[in-house]
């Protein structure tokens, strides 16, 4: 077997102090633009006159890029440079939103919105895998740590800023703001950002491409109009078969094929095995909890859409002033005991969440929420950089396509499942009284916390010396 490459950085490029922030501004960019239109969605429809539920489509696209084409960012940037195709994919989200902004139907605001998930798809992953070969893997844990936070600021940030902007401006400017952030971040990035490349890079798996992008974007789909009346059981169930029967196409293929799309060999790392997995399985309890709390603030306790917003606050602050001492934590602690210890945390703080009721103070929602925002914060950094703990250079194209695509289903998984369990303990939630909507969420709560701490057997399979490379743990071991 051939010994792959090591990528080639351009001698005219070297990393820059201003590479964290401009990752971090990027992935700010494609976090609040997954959440900012959810608030605006009637105001839209209406200058669009079109049904609220057609709009649908205008969220959903977006998506469905994101997972047909994040599979192929790691080998675009191999094949092209990670300046290239990060300045491209800045590039191409600017423009799709600019074009989103000038669309007067729905039908170009979908195709607008497919090129905007395009550019989107490309901006995460090779941010991180720019980060991963720009920085040493002792200093990886403070960079991701610190381009973390963006994206847990702009999901909070996204239904605040989606309610003013349609109660005070048009709501074109949702899409708008996004152009004079991504003008400066294409001249920045252009000077600033180092060039990595691979020198031979293999062609593209495109059967691989076919099985499993269409597998992905089906099974999104079906994440994203889980729940609707559009869609009987019977249909859901059909296209989740042929969904499955697609990946698993791909999984065969993978299996002979020379240079498969995603390197699935990658999984007998156990490091990225945990990473990866533990990630996904962790995320579909948390991914949740911002789909819960809403439902929770604004119907169950009668508060404003601007005070539900405030109340997710908390938890990004957390996560900016706490920040610094993370790679602190995980340098005296590890990776197993912090990603087992703060898993537990993270399920029992969820589970404390099903005793906000009426008469709880907003000190103790705040107290519990700034809790659950350091922990969050703290678990997004370990799994993201465990990834590459022992991964080499020349694989981490592959590893970020991979950790990027999982990510991106586990947060659609995530939605489903919290809307499932809160379907199953609140059966008739269209005209459930607050008090029953209260104790229904409270039950769904229950049952993520639970399902988040049983999420914890996967990072119990870790040694006490994984990952120390990246955390700069050490652990004194018996003498032989």
């Amino acid at each position: 077997m051939a010994v792959a490459e090591e990528p080639r950085k351009s001698p005219a490029s070297a990393a820059s102090p201003l590479l964290p922030w401009l990752v971090a501004v990027a992935f700010f960019m494609q976090a609040l633009d997954t959440t900012i239109l959810n608030t605006a969605v009637p105001s839209i429809a209406r200058a669009l006159g079109v049904a609220p539920l057609s709009m649908k489509a205008v969220l959903a696209s977006y998506t469905l890029s994101l997972a047909v084409f994040i599979p192929i960012s790691g080998w675009m940037a191999n094949r092209f440079g990670t300046r290239r195709v990060f300045t491209g994919a800045i590039g191409l989200f600017t423009l799709g939103s600019l074009l989103c902004g000038l669309a007067r139907n729905i039908h170009l605001l979908v195709a607008f919105r497919v090129l905007q998930g395009f550019g989107g798809a490309m901006m995460v992953p090779v941010g991180r895998l720019t980060l991963v070969r720009a920085f040493a893997k002792s200093e990886l844990v403070r960079a991701m740590s610190f381009v973390a936070v963006p994206g847990l600021v702009g999901p909070m940030l996204g239904p605040i800023a989606g309610g003013l902007i349609t109660g005070y401006f048009h709501w074109s400017v949702i899409f708008f703001l996004n152009v004079p952030i991504g003008l400066a971040g294409l001249h920045l990035v252009w000077r600033h950002l180092p060039d990595y490349r691979e020198e031979a890079t293999p062609p593209l798996d495109l059967v691989g491409l076919l099985l499993f992008s269409s597998g992905i974007a089906l099974l999104s789909y079906v994440l994203e109009v889980f729940g609707e009346h559009g869609l009987d059981t019977a249909a859901i169930l059909a296209l989740l078969g042929l969904s499955a029967l697609l990946l698993a196409g791909y999984g065969l293929h993978a299996m002979r094929a020379p240079y498969p799309l995603l390197h699935l060999a990658l999984f007998r790392i156990r490091t990225f095995r945990a990473a990866v997995s533990g990630s996904f399985f962790t995320r579909i309890s948390i991914g949740g909890i911002p789909f819960l709390f809403p439902l929770l603030y604004q119907v169950g306790l009668g508060y404003t859409p601007i005070q539900s917003g405030l109340l997710m606050m908390p938890q990004a602050f957390a996560a900016m002033s706490l920040k610094m001492t993370m790679p602190r934590i995980l340098a005296h602690f590890g990776y197993r005991s912090v990603l087992v210890g703060n898993t537990v945390m993270l399920g029992l703080l969820i589970m404390l969440f099903a005793t906000i009721g009426g008469a709880t103070p907003v000190w103790l929602i705040v107290s519990q929420l700034f809790m659950y925002g350091f922990f969050q914060s703290l678990q997004f950094t370990s799994m993201n950089t465990l990834v590459y703990a022992d991964v080499s250079s020349a694989e981490a194209g592959a590893a970020s396509s991979i950790a990027s695509t999982a990510q991106q289903l586990s947060m659609s998984f995530g939605v489903a499942a919290a809307s499932l369990v809160a379907a199953l303990f609140i059966p008739d939630h269209h005209h459930a009284a607050p008090r029953q909507l209260i104790s229904g969420i409270h039950e769904a709560f229950l049952v993520l916390g639970i399902g988040t701490v049983v999420s914890t057997l996967v990072f119990a399979g870790l040694k006490r010396t994984d990952g120390s490379a990246v955390s700069q743990h050490r652990v004194d071991l018996p003498a032989a």
